[in-house]
């Protein structure tokens, strides 16, 4: 029935979809974006490759290798998080590098999907869904480059996007609209947790026996209810913390951009005193979310701030 209850993907991406009983619903999942049919080699470890405190903040909540070797990152992320583009970027450089060896000739280098799935606001964009590769354009022609391949007596044509990342960003939230299309299924899943009994889309038949809330046991059920409950909370106190902050930091900053420009002029003084109203609400942020009891790597990732800054609030 649709109105039965399923397993988050975030939970189920993080303890059950590693399992290799499980492959068909990430397959589905990764078919469904890429284009292709996409069968799962391994799952390789996530989180593994870490090797200094610096790279604490590259988290893949499944990496896996398809048919052809190719590598597929999916991950999950819930809370807002300062500069996650460039995250994006480091953990698929990070692939890249970690799975090469020393002396490997480049033809070794593996193609890259990087699939983020989001609950957070994430820019201006309109769509639930966006894909992103990598093209060179002629400035002057206007023309897509491709590259000439001499292999084993066999001239082969390659565009950059062939051999470059791709990257797809799941604005979950922004998805507002009856889910026609196994694409549309999937992310009406990711969002609501809902699967019609009669989908065809790949994975999520399988999803619909393997990802049952029913099915788990009573203390499985205690932890991610727990798990839930968290997730809410803590959205709550960044929803709370960046409200206050921003307020008392624009209430300062028009304060001061007034005081400023009456001695000095009226453009400058506002001018300094948004600068200064956006620091301060930053700051403010970070005290806020200090004294809520909030890590100090939380703080981190929302503000932008340095250890040093938030040990000195």
């Amino acid at each position: 029935m649709i109105n039965e209850k399923y397993i988050r993907f975030d939970w189920a991406a993080k303890r059950m979809l590693r399992d290799k009983a499980n492959f068909d619903v990430l397959e589905g999942l990764m078919t469904v974006l890429i284009g292709e049919k996409v069968t799962i080699d391994e799952i390789l470890e996530s989180e593994g490759n870490q090797e200094t405190e610096t790279d604490k903040y590259n988290r893949v909540d499944v990496m896996a290798r398809n048919s052809k070797g190719e590598y597929i990152i999916v991950e999950v992320q819930l809370s807002r998080e300062r500069y996650y583009l460039e995250r994006i970027l480091y953990g698929v450089s990070k692939v890249i590098t970690d799975n090469m060896h020393l002396g490997d000739r480049y033809e070794k280098v593996k193609k890259v999907y990087s699939i983020n799935i989001i609950y957070f606001p994430m820019g201006k964009g309109k769509d639930y869904l966006y894909h992103g590769v990598t093209t060179f354009t002629g400035v002057h022609t206007n023309d897509k480059l491709e590259i000439t391949d001499y292999e084993a007596d066999t001239l082969r044509m390659r565009t950059p996007q062939q051999v470059f990342p791709e990257y797809y960003i799941i604005r979950v939230n922004e998805f507002n609209q009856v889910a026609t299309t196994p694409l549309e299924e999937w992310i009406e899943y990711l969002k609501n947790g809902r699967i019609d009994s009669a989908t065809k889309a790949p994975g999520l038949q399988e999803a619909r026996q393997k990802l049952l809330y029913m099915n788990m046991s009573d203390k499985e059920k205690r932890i991610y209810e727990k798990h839930i409950e968290n997730q809410m909370v803590e959205n709550d106190v960044l929803d709370t913390a960046r409200i206050e902050g921003h307020a008392e930091g624009l209430a300062e900053g028009r304060a001061e951009g007034h005081a400023e420009g009456l001695a000095e002029g009226r453009a400058e003084g506002r001018a300094e005193g948004r600068a200064e109203g956006r620091a301060e609400g930053v700051l403010q942020v970070a005290k806020n979310m200090k004294q809520l009891g909030l890590a100090d790597e939380t703080i981190a990732q929302t503000t932008g701030l340095s250890a040093d800054e938030i040990r000195k609030l």
